[in-house]
């Protein structure tokens, strides 16, 4: 705590002008570029290796990166809301799934969860099961890396396919008014990988790959 006070303090006494003009438009309202779906893990830090400002970014973090399908008659509410806030509300045209690696909800899906302490988590944990099934049943993008690796690469897709169950999302993607987006982020080596589809792989966003996105987005 003593740090995030002291951060706090920090953030008050060198705040710039400028700063204090972009908070203020900001509070009239807000138009990001992206509805960001990540892991709560304290070592993912969305708006740092993006290099993005307040205001650019929707962000849902939750345990693991997961979205409940909209055939889950159980699913979460939260995690509903806030796809349907970003795309009704906000009109984001991009929404960005983003695993890492080291993911401890990765690590609890392959190696089970104490249900009599952590109930809650071994059922929020079941939306991820389908990427620990295929996994195990040959399905990896890259079979070099760790298991829970592995299941956290496979866990972005299909990620991205239970957002894209949604019939709202649905319409959007077939009118080309959306696009949803796999990313992996190494923590080890502080890089971000976004999905290719075409290669069926996980690449490097460097600054080819970067062109390449940017072309595809028109």
């Amino acid at each position: 705590m003593q740090k995030l006070i002291q951060g706090i303090v920090d953030f008050r006494k060198n705040l710039t002008q400028e700063c204090r003009e972009m908070f203020a438009k900001l509070a009239l309202g807000q138009k990001p570029d992206a509805l960001f779906i990540a892991c709560s893990d304290s070592r993912v830090v969305p708006n740092l290796f993006a290099s993005t400002n307040p205001g650019d970014l929707f962000v849902l973090r939750n345990i693991g990166n997961l979205i409940p399908p909209a055939t889950d008659p159980s699913k979460d509410n939260s995690a509903s809301a806030v796809i349907e806030f970003s795309v009704h509300t906000l009109n984001v045209s991009n929404i960005i799934i983003c695993g890492h690696s080291e993911c401890g909800a990765m690590k609890a899906l392959a190696q089970g969860v104490d249900k009599q302490c952590c109930p809650n988590l071994d059922s929020w944990l079941k939306h991820g099961e389908t990427s620990l099934r295929k996994v195990r049943q040959g399905s990896s993008i890259n079979p070099a890396l760790s298991e829970e690796n592995q299941i956290s690469q496979i866990n972005v897709l299909q990620q991205m396919q239970h957002v894209a169950s949604y019939p709202f999302i649905q319409e959007r993607l077939e009118k080309k008014q959306l696009r949803i987006h796999g990313w992996w982020f190494d923590i080890a080596q502080a890089d971000v990988y976004c999905y290719e589809e075409s290669i069926h792989q996980f690449v490097l966003i460097d600054e080819n790959e970067a062109k390449l996105i940017l072309e595809r987005l028109g």
